[in-house]
């Protein structure tokens, strides 16, 4: 039993020693620990929130005392058919995220021009399990917010250093 423990605690230090980070996790810099999001829909903040958790950072509730401020322009998202059955029912779906976004500081300076993020992803739409599709569309749809999330958090940590040079 004492055996067990010591070889988990080895794996573990091991692991931690190694620079491994769990899923989502990105060290930040220090003037990224709070940020400000301006605009932007409910799950996307949302999962800038989660990344900020996971991050050791969090979501600042006004401009005012936040590192950096990413502001969220026309975002939108769209499901389109790309194929169809002998019965006229769609059997292949495409869904696209796009916005625009860019870098501000706490005093509104632009720190990085407006810039567009694009995420496409297709599912296959099987007629005979609708509920199970349903479902496989929002899991789709949260790893397409979460990308769009990575993608603005690494753009803004090279903005930050650069800027610190």
């Amino acid at each position: 039993m004492l055996t067990k423990k010591a070889v988990i605690f080895v794996a573990a230090l091991l692991l931690s020693a190694c620079g491994y980070h769990l899923r989502g996790a990105f060290e930040l810099p220090a003037n990224m620990k709070n940020i400000y999001v301006e605009g932007g829909s409910g799950p996307l903040r949302e999962q800038f929130g989660q990344v900020m958790k996971t991050s050791s950072g969090q979501l600042a509730d006004s401009r005012k005392g936040a590192g950096i401020v990413i502001k969220i322009f026309n975002e939108d998202f769209n499901r389109r058919v790309l194929s169809l059955s002998t019965r006229g029912k769609s059997n292949e779906f495409e869904l696209v995220y796009r916005l625009d976004y860019e870098f501000a500081n706490a005093g509104d300076a632009q720190l990085m021009a407006r810039q567009p993020v694009e995420v496409r992803r297709e599912y296959y739409n099987d007629q005979q399990f609708m509920i199970a599709k349903d479902n496989e569309e929002a899991v789709i749809r949260n790893e397409m917010y979460q990308q769009v999330v990575q993608t603005i958090i690494n753009r803004a940590r090279v903005v930050l250093e650069a800027g610190a040079k």
